[in-house]
């Protein structure tokens, strides 16, 4: 089969890749880009391990076609940090000791981050269910709520 060329930004900078029209968005960002920060958990969308933002809005990246992020923004784990300024939602996650394993902290930052953007102000009953499509068996959710309330709060006063 012929690979497509497709054209898109990811983390601000634009970027080509040629690949099978069978591809996941997750497979070109891993092994077309070299950015494995998104992770293949489950492969059918239910963990949330390779969540990353397209055009703003979050999205398994395990359900999405490569191809189809011809012209479109991208947003992944990678360029959540200013160079080697952490997001102060990272800050806040390292603060808090609010870490999952590797497989599932770049989907629940992704996630968390696109909660604070489009609401500054959660409760934590949003908070909660903004990231109940984020599961991980390791430990716990009750820092990484805290450490998003908090950084939520502390992103309100600096505004």
């Amino acid at each position: 089969m012929s690979k497509l060329h497709v054209s898109t930004t990811v983390n601000g900078d634009t970027v080509e890749y040629l690949c099978d029209p069978r591809e996941t968005l997750l497979d070109c960002l891993r092994d077309k880009l070299n950015l494995t920060g998104a992770k293949e958990g489950c492969g059918t969308g239910d963990c949330g391990a390779c969540s990353v933002t397209v055009d703003g809005r979050l999205v398994c990246s395990c359900l999405m076609l490569g191809v189809e992020a011809e012209g479109r923004q991208i947003e992944t784990v990678e360029g959540i940090a200013d160079g080697d300024v952490l997001h102060p939602l990272q800050k806040k996650m390292i603060e808090y000791a609010a870490l999952q394993c590797g497989i599932c902290t770049p989907g629940i930052l992704v996630a968390a981050k696109s909660l604070l953007e489009k609401n500054p102000n959660p409760t934590e009953e949003e908070t909660r269910y903004w990231l109940a499509g984020n599961l991980c068996r390791c430990t716990g959710y009750d820092k990484i709520i805290r450490a998003v309330m908090d950084t939520a709060a502390e992103m309100r006063e600096a505004s």
